[in-house]
């Protein structure tokens, strides 16, 4: 007869992730430049992205302060 052991049977074992990897609108305006990290701070067009988007999508803080850009707080 098998007893049943208490604990988590999967405790330790890779878990599978079943949430889609979704690219930030960032990463999606990169992508339609074809410009790579080493490039961003030379992008006029990124620089304009950034500067219309910076309060409500995510850019990267060394981005934002390579361009003395700053983020409104939110309260």
């Amino acid at each position: 007869m098998k007893t049943k052991r208490p604990g988590n049977p999967n405790w330790g074992k890779a878990q599978v992730s079943t949430v889609p990897v979704i690219p930030t609108s960032f990463e999606q305006v990169v992508k339609a430049l074809g410009i790579s990290p080493h490039e961003y701070h030379e992008s006029a067009q990124l620089k304009d992205w950034v500067s219309k988007n910076k309060n409500s999508k995510f850019v990267p803080v060394e981005l934002l302060q390579t361009w003395g850009m700053t983020v409104k707080a939110e309260i």
